[in-house]
């Protein structure tokens, strides 16, 4: 049984990860879309170098999808709020070694907004 994949709305109904996904180059953009799916597939089971676990106990929670295309990085952020459901949160196109702290920050405000919507 595969797992659920949901993409976070905000309040107005915009999905930042998906307009983030919908602006790649199509190449990069299909890279994006097979990693989903892989996340759809493999679940919690689905490790590096595909996804990893945000450190930092801030962000417990919260994980990424890392998606390398040629030279381009991005991260697709998103966490897990009950069993085979996955929300997909905030993405970007990375373009340092270390994750910007406002990309992190985005992230756990979308997942804490959502963590409320749900309750």
């Amino acid at each position: 049984m595969k797992n659920n994949i949901i993409f976070y709305k905000k309040e107005n109904g915009v999905s930042p990860a998906e307009e983030f996904i919908d602006s790649l180059p199509v190449k990069h953009k299909a890279k994006a879309l097979w990693e989903i799916d892989l996340l759809e597939e493999y679940g919690t089971n689905l490790k590096d170098p595909y996804a990893s676990q945000v450190t930092g106990s801030r962000y417990k929670g919260l994980w990424e999808l890392r998606i390398k295309f040629a030279s381009d990085i991005s991260r697709i952020f998103y966490f897990m709020p009950v069993g085979k459901v996955f929300i997909i949160l905030h993405g970007f196109v990375k373009k340092s070694k270390e994750t910007p702290e406002n990309e992190l920050e985005t992230a756990l405000r979308y997942m804490k907004e959502c963590l409320r919507r749900i309750k």
